[in-house]
């Protein structure tokens, strides 16, 4: 086996959607041995199909909730008897919240930090055994340029992964504090074109396909002018879970077209 992640054992979550499926492609590219969750099994599974045809056995998929510590522990066994161990931990399950501090109601505020944030800390935690069993190891957190830039209409967003980014430093040092080389760092990107942007358009709950118009007005708000790629977001997620990073813990990573600059 070959490649930047050669040797690697990974699990991904909330890995159907453009971000996660670009992840695991890109670690299966790699040489690394992956397992994939969605909240949608069919999805993982279908994305195991399509990536096994170019990697084949790669990839492996259960169906997962995040939001769920019991399901968490079913998940760290089940990659443990599948892939023979755990050296990167990909916490990438999110969703998009809107709503002002007034206008967000409790079962909203609660939801969204149980997806965004609560996930990563109970996958984190149930991790850590089998990571540290694989040193080097490393987890790579999926936080958002709205962790550090904050907006007057997404307080539940900005607060989850904002906490995703303190999370992150917390886990970094605490490894550290124990003499593991087990590494956390966090990305943070901002509007990537998959179908999150729907989400970000959404009105009423109603979602719809996002149109050449829409995109142009995103990418207006960044200094390069575009909007990132999937693939932005998997080549920095490469560098975190390669040894190429071994003296890199307790960071983060921009994607942002330079917006966090202004």
């Amino acid at each position: 086996m070959s490649g930047r992640m050669a040797g690697k054992l990974a699990l991904i979550t909330g890995a159907a959607g453009g971000i996660g499926s670009a992840i695991a492609r890109s670690f299966a590219r790699e040489g690394a041995q992956v397992m994939v969750t969605d909240l949608d099994g069919n999805a993982a599974e279908a994305l195991v199909e399509a990536v096994n045809k170019d990697y084949p056995g790669a990839l492996c998929a259960a169906q997962q909730d995040v939001t769920d510590p019991k399901r968490w522990d079913q998940i760290i066994d089940e990659v443990d008897a599948r892939l023979g161990g755990l050296s990167v931990l990909v916490n990438n399950a999110g969703v998009w919240t809107t709503g002002t501090v007034e206008e967000t109601e409790d079962e909203a505020w609660e939801r969204g930090l149980k997806i965004n944030l609560d996930s990563v800390f109970y996958g984190t935690k149930r991790a850590m055994r089998l990571l540290r069993d694989k040193q080097p190891a490393s987890i790579v957190n999926l936080s958002s340029i709205a962790g550090l830039i904050a907006g007057h209409n997404i307080a539940s967003y900005n607060v989850a992964k904002a906490g995703v980014w303190m999370l992150t430093k917390s886990t970094a040092l605490y490894a550290a504090r124990k003499g593991w080389d087990v590494r956390c760092n966090s990305i943070h990107p901002f509007f990537i074109d998959t179908g999150f942007l729907e989400d970000v358009f959404s009105r009423d709950g109603s979602r719809h396909e996002v149109d050449d118009e829409q995109r142009a007005k995103l990418a207006k708000q960044t200094p390069l002018g575009r909007l990132g790629t999937p693939d932005d977001v998997a080549y920095a997620a490469i560098y975190l879970a390669s040894d190429e990073s071994h003296f890199m813990t307790g960071s983060e990573l921009k994607i942002d077209g330079g917006i966090s600059a202004m």
